[in-house]
């Protein structure tokens, strides 16, 4: 039994989905990422005293706005009308590290999985910018789509 993919095309050619007799509903995906660190770079984040200025603040508004801009980052991704994108850093100083969440939403056609993980790529990537004269070796680790909700395949949750 062969697989027909939904991203080729008769031709063999790469395309996007179309999406227009699907129904709209809501949607809803939360992912995560987590950048390890160095307990004094974490410290100096946590005090707000990098020379950069607020790291957090920075990397929430980052990955606000990557999600809205993930159809420009990845090839076939649906430009889409999100109505919430959320970003949550929490430093977890037990595990020398912060855990970035995220948060996407819509009434759609098709879903936000790649919006809620570039938003929590996109902020982990920022700490890395913001701290990498301190620090260059952090880690980003463990970038994973959490839940998803809507949609034809339903609800999906870790």
């Amino acid at each position: 039994m062969t697989q027909a993919f939904t991203h080729i095309n008769a031709d063999g050619n790469a395309h996007m989905v179309d999406v227009t007799d699907k129904q709209v509903t809501e949607r809803e995906a939360r992912a995560e990422a987590f950048i390890e660190m160095a307990p004094d770079t974490l410290a100096m984040i946590m005090s707000g005293s990098h020379h950069k200025g607020d790291v957090f603040a920075t990397a929430r508004i980052a990955g606000i706005q990557a999600a809205k801009k993930t159809s420009d980052l990845i090839p076939l991704c649906h430009p889409l009308m999100l109505t919430k994108v959320e970003v949550e850093l929490e430093p977890q100083v037990e595990h020398n590290r912060v855990r970035i969440t995220s948060l996407c939403k819509l009434s759609g056609k098709t879903g936000v999985e790649m919006e809620a993980l570039t938003a929590a790529s996109a902020a982990a990537l920022t700490i890395y910018d913001m701290c990498k004269a301190v620090q260059k070796d952090m880690v980003i680790t463990q970038v994973r789509l959490l839940e998803k909700r809507g949609g034809k395949s339903g609800h999906f949750k870790v």
